[in-house]
Protein backbone atom coordinates (compact mmCIF):
# COMPACT_ATOMS: atom_id res chain seq x y z
CA UNK A 1 0.00 0.00 0.00
CA UNK A 2 2.82 2.48 1.10
CA UNK A 3 4.20 1.88 -2.59
CA UNK A 4 0.85 2.95 -4.15
CA UNK A 5 0.85 5.74 -2.06
CA UNK A 6 4.38 7.33 -3.30
CA UNK A 7 3.63 6.17 -6.76
CA UNK A 8 1.29 9.00 -6.82
CA UNK A 9 2.99 11.92 -4.96
CA UNK A 10 5.47 11.45 -7.85
CA UNK A 11 3.71 13.51 -10.46
CA UNK A 12 3.33 16.12 -7.54
CA UNK A 13 6.85 16.15 -6.24
CA UNK A 14 8.15 16.41 -10.35
CA UNK A 15 5.46 19.44 -10.95
CA UNK A 16 7.32 21.00 -7.93
CA UNK A 17 10.36 20.72 -8.72
CA UNK A 18 9.66 21.79 -12.06
CA UNK A 19 8.16 24.90 -10.64
CA UNK A 20 10.59 25.50 -8.47
CA UNK A 21 13.01 25.59 -11.39
CA UNK A 22 11.37 27.65 -13.55
CA UNK A 23 10.82 30.42 -10.68
CA UNK A 24 14.21 30.47 -9.74
CA UNK A 25 15.58 30.59 -13.16
CA UNK A 26 13.28 33.88 -13.86
CA UNK A 27 13.79 35.63 -10.65
CA UNK A 28 17.54 34.82 -10.35
CA UNK A 29 19.29 33.31 -13.17
CA UNK A 30 17.71 35.21 -16.29
CA UNK A 31 18.22 38.51 -14.88
CA UNK A 32 22.11 37.83 -14.35
CA UNK A 33 22.31 36.39 -17.71
CA UNK A 34 20.67 39.65 -19.64
CA UNK A 35 22.75 41.82 -17.37
CA UNK A 36 25.93 39.70 -18.84
CA UNK A 37 24.80 39.70 -22.28
CA UNK A 38 23.34 43.20 -22.24
CA UNK A 39 19.51 42.53 -22.56
CA UNK A 40 17.09 45.77 -22.35
CA UNK A 41 15.40 45.76 -19.61
CA UNK A 42 12.08 45.24 -21.11
CA UNK A 43 13.17 42.31 -23.15
CA UNK A 44 14.36 41.02 -19.33
CA UNK A 45 10.36 41.57 -18.22
CA UNK A 46 9.05 40.05 -21.28
CA UNK A 47 11.67 36.82 -21.04
CA UNK A 48 10.78 36.59 -17.20
CA UNK A 49 7.12 36.78 -17.70
CA UNK A 50 7.29 34.10 -20.28
CA UNK A 51 8.83 31.68 -17.57
CA UNK A 52 6.22 32.57 -15.35
CA UNK A 53 3.67 31.43 -17.49
CA UNK A 54 5.33 28.41 -18.49
CA UNK A 55 6.34 27.51 -14.38
CA UNK A 56 2.11 27.99 -14.08
CA UNK A 57 0.94 25.31 -16.88
CA UNK A 58 2.94 22.57 -14.24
Amino acid sequence: MNQKKTTQNQPEMASLLLGAGFALASLIILPAVAQRVGLGSSVTIALRGALMRAANRF
